[in-house]
């Protein structure tokens, strides 16, 4: 699961817009891809969001650090795993850190 924490890890962040006949092929790929992505020593999590309207996809995976996250990437480009996005839409990538979070305790 994600853990959002100030400090706690690297966050890749992808911003896919797509048809919406697209959309769930994409988030079966990108399932596939976070399956491999779990090979990678210092992996943590992937979580995939889909837009209500069918046009966007959203990919959130995190890494203990920024050398984890940039051997994810080169272990999933080596798999031809990110030339496959391609095929499904436009990607929006960027990494991250988190500077601030706030939940309920409650739920």
């Amino acid at each position: 699961m994600p853990i959002i924490r100030v400090g706690s890890a690297v966050t890749q962040i992808n911003v896919f817009t797509v048809e919406p006949d697209d959309q769930q092929p994409l988030i079966d790929h990108l399932a596939r891809a976070a399956r491999v992505a779990s090979e990678v020593p210092g992996w943590m999590s992937a979580s995939l969001h889909r837009s209500l309207d069918g046009t966007r996809v959203v990919n959130y995976a995190q890494s203990e650090d920024l050398d984890a996250a940039q051997r994810v990437i080169q272990h999933l480009k080596a798999r031809g795993l990110i030339e496959g996005n391609k095929a499904f839409g436009q990607a929006h990538p960027g990494l991250y850190e988190v500077t601030f979070a706030l939940a309920r305790h409650d739920i």
